[in-house]
């Protein structure tokens, strides 16, 4: 990609920046003619600002932002690159193309000799899953069940990690703590990377740690799969959210995508014919919704939107139960899979 190409895809975002920030930035929100964040890789504060509005180039452009307490600077790109884990710029552009809705000018079919070798990260992912054993009778399975999720059956993806290293941002000193890994696949069943929870002591709860959930790996279209891809799946964001509608549709096979601009951009099984897109009650989950339905119509796959009474579907779990639950997603399920998922 030249740069000019790079330059007109920031300035496309820019004209975009208010709707980009709600997807890649949630943990911020707009004051005036900015967005304010904790930094670029979506803390919560308010030290890095964004343009909403301004000239398409020069100074005072949407879409530039600055963080008051680093020093960085950049464009909606850099955001992707760092809000993502990205590293190569081919996938960062294919991702400001999805939010856009743009074509992908060199699609992978015409250039088989150039994909790129496993990253490091991938290669670290696949010895951290690899070093870690089934999550049943240890604390991943405790933690599940402290969260409501009683469907454990085919957690091939979910694996427990006794001592898993954490280290806070900025920091040289490094911790061991238990931690539920997470396999992040492709659509041929590739580990190309791995989630991380750390957990409390006695996995009542997330470990008090300032980022308890950590992604490492290729993560972009990918995502961790519960049973085997079909004609029909549900996909949703956290693995918690994924289990709790999968503790009422046990049969269905799900995915989780790991966040909302994840779920935007995963990639279909060509044997998907409708998708049930599992959505938070907040502005990220909205625009994931919005954004992921779009693509299913243009794939030629119906996507339907299971909303939660709550914020999300294991607070719905957790509160109402899990009868309340069945009857909520019932409800909201195509006639159909009703008798084929519901039932059972």
């Amino acid at each position: 990609m030249s740069r000019q190409d790079a330059t007109d895809l920031a300035i496309r975002l820019g004209q975009r920046a208010e709707a980009f920030c709600r997807r890649y930035l949630p943990n911020g929100r707009r004051e005036g003619r900015y967005w304010l964040v904790g930094d670029v890789r979506n803390a919560p504060g308010r030290s890095m600002f964004v343009r909403l509005v301004g000239p398409e180039t020069g100074k005072g452009a949407a879409g530039k932002w600055s963080d008051a307490a680093t020093g960085e600077h950049g464009d909606l790109l850099d955001v992707i690159r760092e809000a993502l884990g990205l590293s190569d710029f081919r996938d960062i552009a294919a991702e400001a193309r999805s939010f856009l809705a743009l074509p992908d000018p060199d699609p992978p079919g015409l250039r088989p000799r150039d994909r790129p070798a496993p990253s490091a990260s991938r290669e670290a992912a696949r010895r951290l899953f690899s070093m870690s054993r089934p999550i049943a009778a240890t604390l991943a399975e405790t933690y599940l069940r402290k969260r409501g999720i009683t469907a454990l059956h085919d957690l091939g993806s979910l694996r427990f990690h006794p001592g898993c290293y954490y280290r806070p941002e900025g920091s040289r000193i490094t911790q061991s703590l238990p931690a539920m890994i997470a396999a992040v696949t492709d659509l041929s069943g590739d580990l190309t990377g791995a989630h991380r929870t750390w957990l409390a002591p006695d996995g009542s709860g997330k470990a008090s740690v300032e980022t308890p959930r950590r992604a490492m790996g290729d993560l972009l279209g990918h995502s961790v799969r519960f049973g085997p891809s079909g004609a029909v799946m549900a996909a949703g964001e956290g693995i918690e959210t994924v289990l709790s509608v999968r503790s009422a549709l046990s049969l269905m096979p799900m995915i989780a995508a790991l966040s909302a601009a994840h779920l935007a951009a995963v990639l279909f099984p060509p044997a998907l014919r409708r998708l049930y897109v599992l959505r938070d009650r907040d502005p990220a989950g909205e625009g994931a919704r919005d954004s992921l339905i779009a693509r299913t119509g243009a794939a030629g796959v119906e996507a339907v939107a299971l909303v939660p009474r709550l914020g999300d579907f294991n607070d719905d779990l957790r509160a109402l139960g899990l009868d309340a639950l069945r009857e909520a997603l019932r409800e909201q399920l195509h006639p159909e899979d009703v008798g084929r998922f519901w039932a059972a």
